[in-house]
């Protein structure tokens, strides 16, 4: 039976208030409004808002030994993509927010991203490296076709010929094909799309406003044929979920373009394994505890295994079994390594409003 609770569209069934950064968790007043859902007969649909943010920095500097890439860039924070998996959910919880709901329907925007972005490349001294996006939220979530941040700040890149590598859910990255074809023709880009699932009935609740497989794939030859290297990421593989899919994806992203391709079994840090539970519960209570118990054998027993490396390959004999059968099926299907070898000699510093005498 559906809970009535249960949000349509949405990814998390639930909005609990995080209480790891001592947060206060909002407690009934004893207004009518705490009963609203049942004078009103269900809850009421959550609509997206966006907040703009006035960011401070916007290049995110990271040491973590185990990802390929030492900085990027999220011009949104909170993602409507809704994917129940997502690795970022935990970050709401420093806004007061909950990694729950309020990470798919509570979004904020950082207009002055460009901007922000263009003075950090003039600093003396800066050192060129490729700038990572789709780290942490979906640069391509669904605001974007109206706030357009993720094409500002690809535009100042491409003017200044900086390396730059995309990861997304969205096939609206192909409205950015005219940015980025001459930048990968010089070597300074590359994108890497996301395909979970190929089943329409998985998606719509795995990942409930990320647009459909098919689309995904489609934008992946799109950007081959347009010159720009493309991959595809089996981020993450869900055990008893979507890993019987892995030689199907891979065997359609070679046929669509992909150049290579990558997997992640799935990660449950901090408040997203209670979230993810909530989600087994509610979509598949028929294999919840099995999901369970595999994703804990992979992580050394427990929800998460947060240690470097260890969180990206897992361990045991599922881990080992999940990479012999990727590696298999990318040699079957000719699909190479995700490892981008972007030109970092081409960078100009941005002249400013300001025009040079030279």
């Amino acid at each position: 039976m559906r809970s009535p609770e249960l949000q349509r569209g949405r990814g998390a069934t639930v909005n609990a208030t995080s209480k790891r950064f001592a947060l206060p968790a909002r407690e009934a007043d004893g207004d009518w409004l705490d009963a609203r859902e049942e004078l009103d007969g269900g809850a009421p649909p959550l609509r997206t808002t966006v907040t703009s943010e006035a960011a401070r920095t916007i290049i995110t500097r990271n040491q973590s030994p185990d990802i390929g890439f030492d900085r990027s860039i999220n011009p949104y924070r909170g993602c409507e993509h809704g994917c129940i998996y997502c690795f970022a959910r935990p970050s709401h919880a420093y806004l007061d927010l909950s990694p729950g709901l309020d990470f798919e329907t509570r979004l904020f925007a950082k207009p002055n991203a460009p901007d922000l972005l263009r003075a950090e490349l003039k600093k003396p001294g800066y050192v060129v490296r490729p700038i990572a996006f789709g780290t942490n939220t979906d640069p391509y979530q669904p605001i974007e076709r109206d706030w357009r941040l993720t094409r500002a700040c690809i535009a100042v890149l491409a003017e200044t010929r900086h390396p730059l590598t995309i990861t997304t859910k969205s096939d609206r990255v192909v409205r950015d094909i005219d940015l980025l074809a001459p930048m990968a023709a010089d070597g300074l880009a590359t994108v890497v799309v996301s395909v979970t699932t190929l089943d329409s009935t998985i998606a719509r609740t795995l990942e409930p406003r990320v647009p459909h497989p098919k689309r995904r794939l489609t934008a992946i030859r799109a950007l081959a044929d347009a010159g720009i290297p493309a991959y595809v990421s089996l981020a993450p593989v869900i055990p008893h979920i979507t890993d019987h899919e892995m030689e199907a994806i891979l065997e359609t992203a070679a046929e669509h373009g992909a150049s290579g391709a990558f997997f992640l079994p799935v990660r449950l840090p901090n408040e997203v394994a209670p979230l993810f539970r909530a989600w087994l519960d509610e979509h598949h209570p028929d294999r919840a505890a099995k999901v369970m118990a595999t994703i804990q054998s992979i992580r050394g027993g427990r929800d998460n295994d947060p240690d470097f490396f260890a969180r990206m390959r897992g361990q045991g004999p599922w881990a080992d079994l999940l990479r012999t059968r990727f590696r298999i099926a990318c040699r079957r299907h000719g699909l190479g390594h995700i490892k981008p070898d972007l030109r970092c000699d081409l960078f100009k510093a941005p002249s400013g409003p300001q025009l040079s005498l030279f």
